[in-house]
């Protein structure tokens, strides 16, 4: 190609390393360089795009997001993890994939080290990459994780390189035989693939939707003390290798430097962050100020690592640790860099490293046998180690070798630590290039493989009965869940509509649900354990401890109450509601409703999140679940009026024992309505079992003076929604079935206008903005059998 068609005036070729695979051209720039293209009108060619260096850098990235999203709309069809997109288009752009005619074009866009320029510019978004994500890390996970989790990360880490640099010890002349002078290359692919991130793991578990499943908490965990261990020793050999002809004095004085470098970012600069924490109104944003100061500190500390030989990226992964995670200061940094550097800066980062990946150039077939062999070998030893200790610990050998496939995957930053090693000329060409397609290999196996054999909902199947009807006469325990402020007092009416009694006791576990940001690892709190064992850390919810807590020396005998706080991604938070009525063996779920009405019965907000939340609950939840639509005001007297709307059908059998329960207070008064279809079908045998429900209801609380029973027969749904109408404004509380499904004469065709289908027909109807109530009212649904989950 012409060097006239760039932005150099003369290139020449001085020499190359073709082992290596380097090459050092001679460039000529004019001066003043050409920035900014005069425009497509300007004669004599002078326009050419490829001769201005912004718009190249342009034309380049451009090129690198249209030719990654195209990747990326086929292979996420497939299942394909998105890294591969990227990597797929670096190989594109680059030498691995030869384009024929169009190979011109491909050298025009990228002529003569202008990938190391642009790559040059993108790195500092991958710095910034990294730094967020020892932003979004918990430290504090070190004295947190359990002895699995330790054992599990030290030993997958420590054991291969043992038996990897074993093997080369005994068997030296062996593998000198068949590698010869490249045997240098064992000991960096040992030491590289018996690691793994804690970025990559947990981007893994976040697209698997798993991350707050057991075993995502444990590969999490695992992962963490992983990657500290690979880091510590990295850093540690990058002092001490850095460069070649150093004395020993020098190579002591690296580490030392290292490990002082470390500590001193972590011991000052965390009570740091902390007195910016203090420094911060509660709810209010931390300082501009700060942030950028922040920035500034992170260049200055990359900068100083390069005098004792440590990379630039050093000083960001260890100064992110510093910063606390979490709002307001590590949700801030993250919600203010992380649109820029992670999917914009990073993302052409990892193009432009890959396209320094040549695979035409991996001639030596049997090489690359050798090194595919010893990868392979590592992950063997690593899988075999992790599903062994798993064993020994009792968990199930699916879940172990789950646990085993997630900590193999690798991702963006092992891409990118092998590229990095390969430019600091201390790793063979077609060793990294080997080791790049078996991070495609191994990122996409491993999430395909867990994908396919883990199943964290499976736990909840319905082979137990957990719900109100199976209870008899014991208590009743109900995990409440709560999102805002408001939501405490309606939640506090439910507790009361139980009638908790010394007779009629009720177990109460309050959910306090909080979105993650900020961080990497979710976080679940049992604020009494928290309390017992004099926890120092930021105390979540207290408002709401200290109301439930009130509320239980309100009925003191009658009703326990333990708040927990659950910080998770809100697409992930039906897995701490479920999780906790499954281990608390709660009958009932109780969930707030995604719409707030305000005083005059207008509509003040609406929350997606939760709507969505609601529905996935109802489909996996172990036990029954009530979802709560407030109307109106909270109950101003202990004398309470309800209403309970029969159908039929197992939900409306599970909120007719619901309101049994209330009628045990004898000041309540409660009014059962039985809509019966004027072609009711006696011989139906579920029929036959409402019958028998009725009949308990009518033959022993009939004489009591708070309870009134009510049949009518419905000729056609319009008759359903007028009764509903009238009744809507009569009572404080409404207690309904889903009936989700059912087709029945009393409400046949309504279901075809239902705005909230979580609500069922007649929940729907009550929640209507055409109803006219300040009631509350509780929609049931009945714990899912066996069959539901599958």
């Amino acid at each position: 190609m012409d060097a006239n068609q760039t932005l150099f005036s003369s290139v020449m070729l001085l020499h190359e390393v073709p082992s290596l695979g380097f090459e050092v051209y001679n460039v000529c720039v004019n001066h003043p360089m050409k920035i900014i293209s005069d425009g497509i009108w300007t004669q004599h060619g002078s326009a050419l795009p490829t001769q201005y260096s912004y718009t190249m850098l342009e034309l380049q990235i451009l090129i690198i997001f249209v030719v990654t999203q195209g990747f990326h709309f086929i292979l996420n069809r497939l299942g394909v993890p998105f890294f591969v997109s990227q990597v797929m288009t670096g190989f594109l752009m680059g030498p691995s994939v030869p384009t024929g005619p169009l190979e011109k074009y491909k050298k025009m866009l990228f002529p003569f080290g202008s990938p190391d320029i642009l790559s040059t510019l993108s790195s500092l978004g991958y710095s910034f990459y990294l730094f967020l994500n020892s932003v979004q890390m918990d430290l504090s996970l070190i004295t947190k994780t359990g002895r699995k989790a330790w054992v599990i990360g030290l030993c997958c880490y420590g054991i291969p390189i043992v038996v990897g640099c074993g093997s080369m010890g005994l068997s030296n002349s062996t593998w000198k035989r068949i590698l010869g002078e490249d045997i240098s290359a064992l000991p960096v692919v040992f030491i590289s693939h018996s690691s793994c991130s804690f970025a990559v793991i947990s981007w893994l578990l976040n697209d698997l939707r798993i991350l707050n499943s057991e075993l995502g908490r444990l590969a999490l965990s695992a992962a963490f003390v992983n990657d500290v261990a690979g880091g510590l020793w990295a850093g540690i050999g990058a002092a001490y290798f850095g460069r070649q002809n150093m004395s020993m004095s020098i190579r002591i004085r690296n580490v030392t430097a290292f490990l002082a470098y470390a500590i001193f970012i972590l011991l000052i600069g965390r009570p740091a962050m902390r007195w910016i924490v203090k420094r911060t109104p509660e709810g209010r944003s931390v300082n501009k100020g700060y942030i950028y100061a922040i920035i500034v500190v992170f260049l200055g500390l990359g900068y100083f690592a390069k005098f004792f030989g440590e990379p630039f990226l050093v000083g960001a992964v260890i100064f992110g640790l510093a910063v606390p995670e979490g709002p307001p200061l590590g949700s801030a940094l993250v919600t203010q860099l992380e649109l820029f550097s992670k999917w914009f800066l990073c993302s052409i980062f990892v193009t432009c490293v890959t396209m320094k990946v040549d695979l035409t150039k991996c001639n030596s077939l049997s090489f690359v046998i050798v090194i595919s062999g010893v990868i392979i070998m590592v992950h063997l030893v690593r899988w075999l180690l992790c599903m062994g200790i798993c064993r020994y610990c009792k968990i199930p050998f699916k879940d172990g070798f789950c646990l085993a496939l997630i900590l193999s995957c690798k991702g963006v930053v092992d891409i990118c630590s092998y590229l990095l090693v390969y430019d600091a000329m201390v790793q063979k060409r077609t060793v990294v290039d080997v080791m790049i397609v078996s991070v495609l290999v191994l990122g996409t196996a491993s999430r395909f493989g867990v994908k396919a054999l883990y199943d964290p909902s499976r736990k909840y199947a319905g082979y137990q009965h957990r719900n109100i009807m199976s209870l008899k006469h014991s208590e009743l325990r109900i995990v409440a869940c709560i999102h805002k402020p408001w939501h405490s007092v309606h939640i506090k009416n439910v507790l009361e509509f139980c009638s908790p009694a010394p007779d009629n006791t009720l177990v109460a576990e309050i959910l306090h649900l909080m979105e993650l940001v900020g961080r990497s690892n979710p976080i679940f709190i049992a604020h009494k354990l928290q309390q017992s064992a004099g926890s120092s850390s930021y105390n979540y919810s207290g408002e709401l401890i200290v109301a439930f807590d009130l509320f239980e020396r309100d009925y003191l005998g009658a009703v326990t109450a333990n708040t927990y706080t659950a910080i998770s991604p809100v697409m992930f938070m039906n897995e701490d509601v479920c999780n906790l009525a499954l281990d608390k063996n709660a009958a009932l779920i109780v969930l707030p409703f995604h719409v707030k009405w305000g005083g005059d019965g207008s509509v003040e907000s609406e929350d997606s999140n939760i709507r969505a939340l609601n529905a996935r609950i109802l489909e996996r939840a172990p036990c029954s679940v009530g979802i709560l639509v407030n109307r109106g005001p909270s109950f101003n007297s202990r004398r309470i009026r309800a209403a309970m709307v029969f159908l039929g059908g197992p939900d409306d059998r599970e909120a007719l024992c619901l309101a049994k329960r209330f009628v045990k207070d004898v000041d309540n008064s409660l009014v059962v309505f039985r809509l019966l279809a004027h072609d009711k079908d006696t011989s139906n045998w579920d029929h036959m079992i409402d019958d028998e429900a009725m009949r308990e209801i009518s033959g022993v609380h009939v004489n009591l003076e708070n309870v009134r029973y009510e049949e009518i027969t419905i000729g056609d749904a319009s008759q359903t929604t007028f009764l509903i109408k009238d009744i809507a404004n009569k009572f404080d509380f409404i207690v309904v079935g889903r009936r989700y499904g059912v087709r029945s004469s009393q409400t046949y065709g309504l279901e075809h206008w239902t705005e909230y289908s979580e609500l069922g027909v007649i929940g729907d109807l009550l929640a209507s903005h055409d109803t006219d109530t300040t009631a509350s009212v509780l929609v049931v649904q009945q714990q899912p059998s066996h069959e539901d989950h599958r």
